[in-house]
């Protein structure tokens, strides 16, 4: 029976450091952004220009029939990412109203 322990990162001097959590989606989302409104504005302004422009691009390589279908793909992925981003911050604009 083999026994099975989580690996640890050793610090510089050797003592075992906890397995540090990583943030994956919403949440890595959500740790980036400022919580001030005009920086929350600026930022869905900024992710607002990206998206339009992504969608110029794909509009492009759609057409053109000799186009990278991966890259169109990532194109994609990368619109729906801005578009799920830029619906965050808009409800991080809305004030949190107590019931």
């Amino acid at each position: 029976m083999t026994n099975i322990l989580p690996i640890l990162a050793l610090h510089r001097n050797g003592i075992p450091e906890p397995p540090r959590q990583r943030y994956t989606g919403a949440v890595a989302e959500a740790r980036m952004f400022p919580e001030d409104p005009a920086a929350i504005a600026r930022k869905l302004t900024e992710l607002k220009i990206e998206h339009r422009d992504l969608d110029t691009a794909i509009a492009r390589l759609a057409i053109d029939a000799g186009s990278d279908e991966l890259q169109l793909s990532r194109l994609k992925k990368r619109k729906l990412k801005l578009k799920d981003m830029i619906a965050y911050l808009e409800n991080k604009l809305i004030p949190d109203l107590d019931a």
